[in-house]
């Protein structure tokens, strides 16, 4: 078939999917939000609330909210695109690298609790440590990446609807997007973490149907034995150049190392440069953030291995089967990079219900992670556009109302841009094969400002713009001189991309390093407001001639970092809070009344937050260290480099096992993401269940 064409089911079916199941959806939101507005003491009408979810979520809520929000259609499809690509390794490198970046956060997260518990972003951070000119590098790297991850999302999405429904492209990057803004504006960054736990729910289902089918009740596969078979046939028939033997069975393949470096650098950047995995971090309880993003990383693990497993593997075991889509014909290279071979399983597995199946999944996985992205942006443009540098002093009502316009203007911006990409034919593939390149260079220096006390101002300024420069360029040479030409498929070539992915990303780390060492001052605040602040903190009353002193000096840019500017006359952490008298029409609903009617303009409405004990702060820590050594140790280098150096080909014993471990991975995942959230928010669906059979009794009396 020509192009993307796998088309099964008419282009009524994608719209009915796109609104019918995202307008049902969004309305089940909605009345999700109003339940928690009512039974609970949580309102969305405060900026708190709706920016950080009041920094209350439990670690089971936490842990689906970072699998959904890792859960991209290019988790499920490129997961499948390489294995399909490159054989059995495919799956173990993407769970691998994946996962890395998500237990590496843990110690982030941990930071943000110890050093800076009163943050809603992390270039509030970098504001109070690095001053202005650092915080505008990395919110632009931030909303860059942002956009990117968002048109990864949306993009790769839309491009299967379109091929699997023959529903318009363009169309389809509209209205996933804007189905996903109508429930967040109205219910913020809770109402996405609950959206997050009902499509992982839903896309847990999906897969389990899939893994069935593939392992046990397919007609066509029905058992490991018989996919290993099929997977021999296939070796023979289509023989992978880059693998031992050419064979999809072989973990030696030279391809498959060149894409897991591409996504250990991508990773960096989408997930340490990406406001929403920060706001995860912020909206958890103290004392679980690290156990919340240890689980998350387990679960989270599970979903590529256990998928791309069987449906990407499936697509070539099933080439050969007349059910195949594009039978008697392999995919085109053209639908493989639009992340086809997941779909084309489904369609071969269940004809026209494999892909009603796979569009609900990819549904679902967009659609979280989009909610994600949204409520990122808004926060992005909220309080570093909006409150730092246009109106500082403003009611929480207000920063809501501005977070609502976030949304709806980084829904535009984003259907814009995924149709640009689409017009100018650049795949789900291209986008994440050369996303590192582009921001690679401030992955690391970010978590360094938090995680190295040492990191000058010069060097978190200068690394991220060295990096990219430097990618950039190293990029196109080693396109022009291995391809010939720079064009979309050149640059999106993975030997050439993975060049300027480890050039930008190398060169931002190396930089920020070297550039500490040779200008190691670092940013003071001269601004009184702000001296005052840090004093507060501290409980020190010294003049300003006393703070020439460089111990002083110091220890007060420290403080700048744990106080986060998110205003200009006290902090998250101060005990006192400053007040000023406002009108009754701009008290914030659900906020606390003290008879006066007087509410804090600068702090909206953050609550007094404590940094995070230190005691459980060094406890927590030894915990996140243990666990990224011993995931390192195993799975990103003895399993993986003792499969590839013995150039090993999978009997069919040690294949089945394999793939049973990848099943069992599957429902380990689905137990952590979709029962424990249940278990530990008990107590909260009895309140909001007793306040409504209230409700219901008031109102049955008062008919009678």
């Amino acid at each position: 078939m020509a192009g993307h064409d796998l088309q099964v089911l008419p282009p009524g079916a994608g719209y009915g999917i796109v609104i019918g199941i995202g307008g049902v959806f969004a309305l089940f939101m909605l009345g999700l939000t109003w339940l928690q507005n009512r039974y609970t003491s949580f309102s969305t009408a405060q900026a708190e609330e709706f920016n950080t979810a009041s920094r209350s979520v439990k670690p089971g809520l936490i842990s689906a909210g970072i699998v959904s929000s890792w859960t991209w259609s290019a988790t499920l499809l490129t997961s499948s695109t390489f294995a399909y690509t490159y054989g059995v390794c495919g799956p173990m490198w993407y769970g691998a690298m994946g996962t890395l970046q998500i237990l590496l956060f843990a110690l982030i997260a941990l930071k943000i609790k110890a050093n800076a518990p009163g943050a809603h972003t992390f270039p509030e951070i970098i504001l109070a440590r690095h001053g202005k000119i650092a915080h505008i590098t990395y919110l632009f790297n931030g909303l860059a990446t942002n956009l990117l991850v968002g048109a990864c999302l949306v993009l790769g999405g839309s491009q299967v609807v379109a091929a699997l429904t023959g529903m318009n492209v363009i169309a389809a990057c509209f209205l996933i997007p804007f189905v996903v803004a109508a429930y967040v504006i109205a219910g913020g960054l809770r109402s996405t973490f609950i959206a997050d736990y009902a499509h992982t729910v839903l896309l847990f289902v999906v897969i389990l149907v899939f893994g069935f089918l593939v392992y046990s009740t397919s007609d066509l596969v029905g058992s490991p034995d018989r996919f290993y078979d099929l997977l021999v046939e296939a070796s023979k028939d289509m023989p992978i150049d880059s693998n031992t033997d050419g064979s999809y069975l072989s973990f030696r393949s030279v391809g498959g190392l060149v894409f897991a470096i591409d996504l250990f650098v991508a990773g960096f950047s989408t997930v340490w440069l990406d406001q929403a995995y920060w706001q995860r971090a912020i909206a958890s309880r103290p004392e679980t953030s690290v156990k919340a993003y240890m689980l998350g990383g387990i679960a989270w693990y599970g979903i590529p291995f256990g998928f791309a497993s069987a449906m990407g593997l499936g697509c070539a075991a099933l080439t050969r089967s007349a059910q195949f889509p594009t039978y008697p014909n392999p995919l085109s290279t053209e639908q493989v990079n639009a992340g086809l071979s997941a779909p084309a399983t489904a369609v071969a597995l269940l004809g026209k219900g494999g892909a009603v199946l796979m569009l609900i999944l990819l549904f679902m996985a967009v659609t979280s992670s989009t909610s994600a992205e949204l409520i990122a942006v808004s926060s992005l443009l909220t309080f570093d556009v909006y409150k730092t540098y246009y109106r500082p002093q403003t009611s929480s009502t207000k920063l809501v109302q501005i977070s609502h316009w976030g949304i709806v203007i980084y829904a535009i911006i984003l259907a814009v841009f995924c149709t640009i990409l689409n017009e100018v034919g650049l795949s789900l593939t291209w986008l994440l094969t050369v996303l590192g390149v582009i921001v690679g260079g401030a992955a690391v220096p970010v978590g360094m400002i938090l995680l190295w006390r040492r990191m000058s101002t010069v060097a978190a300024i200068a690394s991220p713009w060295i990096g990219l420069i430097s990618g950039v360029i190293v990029w196109f040479i080693v396109t022009w001189k291995r391809s010939g030409a720079i064009t979309v498929a050149s640059t999106g070539d993975a030997t050439n991309a993975v060049a300027g992915n480890i050039t930008s990303w190398g060169v931002g780390t190396i930089m920020a390093v070297i550039l500490t060492y040779a200008f190691p001052k670092k940013y003071i605040s001269t601004d009184p407001k702000h001296i005052s602040r840090m004093n507060k903190i501290q409980g020190i009353t010294v003049g300003r001639s006393q703070k020439a002193s460089h111990d002083v000096e110091e220890d007060a840019q420290h403080q700048a970092a744990t106080a986060v500017m998110t205003d200009d006359k006290s902090s998250p952490l101060t005990s006192e809070k400053t007040t000023a008298a406002v009108p009754d029409d701009q008290t914030v609903p659900g906020a606390a009344e003290d008879g006066d009617k007087e509410r804090d303009l600068d702090l909206d409405d953050t609550p007094h937050i404590d940094p995070m004990d230190p005691v459980l702060v060094r406890k927590a820590e030894r915990l996140a260290v243990a666990a990224n050594v011993v995931f390192v140790l195993v799975a990103v280098i003895l399993v993986p480099f003792t499969l590839f150096g013995t150039r090993y080909v999978f009997n069919k014993p040690f294949f089945s096992g394999w793939v049973v471990v990848s099943f069992i991975w599957v429902w380990t995942s689905m137990v952590i993401c979709v029962i424990y959230p249940v278990v530990e928010s008990v107590d909260a669906l009895r309140d909001i269940t007793k306040g409504l059979f209230a409700d219901i009794r008031r109102l049955v009396r008062s008919k009678r």
